[in-house]
């Protein structure tokens, strides 16, 4: 675990050493540095702090509160810091007031959290310098819709959720291309969620002819559901959205259980190294740790390729693939990611994994 007392000293020393011999690149690390969303400051502040120490380039750690109108502030901290490209942004709120200034100054923000479709949008418009580590808002529908139909189109569907705005609108999003597609579920119902056991459920998905089923619901919920279907004897293939990635209780999901979900990149082999290297410092490699430390490499590294080539910083940025622990990261002229981040995965007992084989 990373260590949140320690974090903001660990910036500050990281930060204060870097500057004190003016090393390769200025980067700014915008990230909460306490309070409620400390602990994901945090682990922003790990991953990109690890990488730029690593690199020789220089730290400047810019507190976020993700307040409104807080953004106009951080912008300030970093142009007078003189930093040529920024990371982190855990918050919209941030980004809506820094990137005018941040425009102004030619200073390109990477977020590795806001997800907001209006903020990229109005950045596209008013040519704000943001480009987006994290996914855009939709891209966790399409990937789910994009493995049901490779996967299941050929197999009775159901579709069930939870009754939440996120799980109604995911599994409206996954019907509306199925019926697209001239595929109509053989059942769809909106479940209680919360429940210690979903017999009936599971029986009414037999009854209905139901062998494949996404459930836009929470963890928890779908390991009660596999758990009856089980026990019931009655063979059904689950697959969860990004919601999948939770605690493990109280009840333990059953492997073979599916997720379109964002993977956890220390369990991948691109990420295995970076992650034993920062165990091996005392940090584990959860959340954004990864995520920011590669945002803390491409911007390294598009900065350097920037200044030799004699190119803007963001048109650098753009079109550009950059190897990284969390793989091969390009931004389209929209700064958007190139590829869909969420992936098919399996839940083994111990952790989500791309399947072995296809689906059957």
């Amino acid at each position: 675990m990373i260590n949140l007392r320690g974090i903001a000293a660990l910036l500050t020393l990281l930060g204060t050493a870097a500057q004190g011999h003016a090393a390769g690149v200025t980067i700014g690390v915008v990230a909460p540095q306490g309070g409620p969303l400390g602990l994901l400051g945090a682990q922003i502040a790990a991953g990109a702090g690890f990488q730029i120490q690593q690199s020789g380039n220089t730290l400047v750690a810019v507190n976020e509160t993700c307040e409104d109108n807080s953004g106009a502030a951080v912008a300030d901290a970093l142009v007078n810091a003189k930093v040529q490209v920024a990371v982190g942004f855990l918050c919209s709120e941030t980004l809506e007031g820094a990137l005018p200034k941040l425009k102004d100054a030619n200073i390109p923000a990477i977020t590795v959290s806001a997800r907001s479709r209006i903020l990229m949008e109005d950045a596209l418009k008013n040519g704000w310098p943001l480009f987006r580590l994290a996914p855009a808002d939709g891209t966790e529908a399409a990937k789910i819709i994009e493995v049901i139909l490779k996967d299941w189109a050929a197999d009775p569907i159901a579709l069930i959720e939870d009754g939440t705005i996120h799980g109604r609108e995911l599994t409206e999003a996954v019907r509306n291309a199925l019926e697209q597609n001239g595929l109509k579920p053989v059942f769809t119902d909106t479940y209680r969620p919360g429940q210690e056991q979903q017999i009936a459920l599971v029986r009414r998905l037999k009854r209905a002819g139901a062998s494949r089923v996404f459930v836009g619901g929470d963890r928890n919920d779908v390991a009660v559901m596999a758990r009856d279907a089980k026990a019931e004897n009655i063979p059904l293939s689950i697959l969860g959205g990004d919601a999948m990635r939770a605690a493990d209780q109280p009840l333990p999901l059953t492997p073979g259980v599916r997720a379109v979900a964002l993977p956890e990149y220390a369990l991948l082999p691109e990420g295995a190294p970076a992650a034993d290297t920062l165990r091996a410092k005392g940090t584990e490699p959860e959340g954004y740790v990864l995520p920011s430390l590669a945002a803390a490499l491409i911007a390294g590294q598009a900065a350097e390729a920037a200044a030799a080539a004699g190119k803007p910083l963001r048109e650098t940025l753009v079109g550009t693939t950059f190897q990284t622990p969390i793989g091969a990261v390009a931004f389209t002229g929209a700064h958007e990611l190139s590829q869909n981040p969420y992936r098919l995965l399996e839940w083994r007992g111990n952790g989500f994994f791309p399947p072995a084989a296809p689906t059957q």
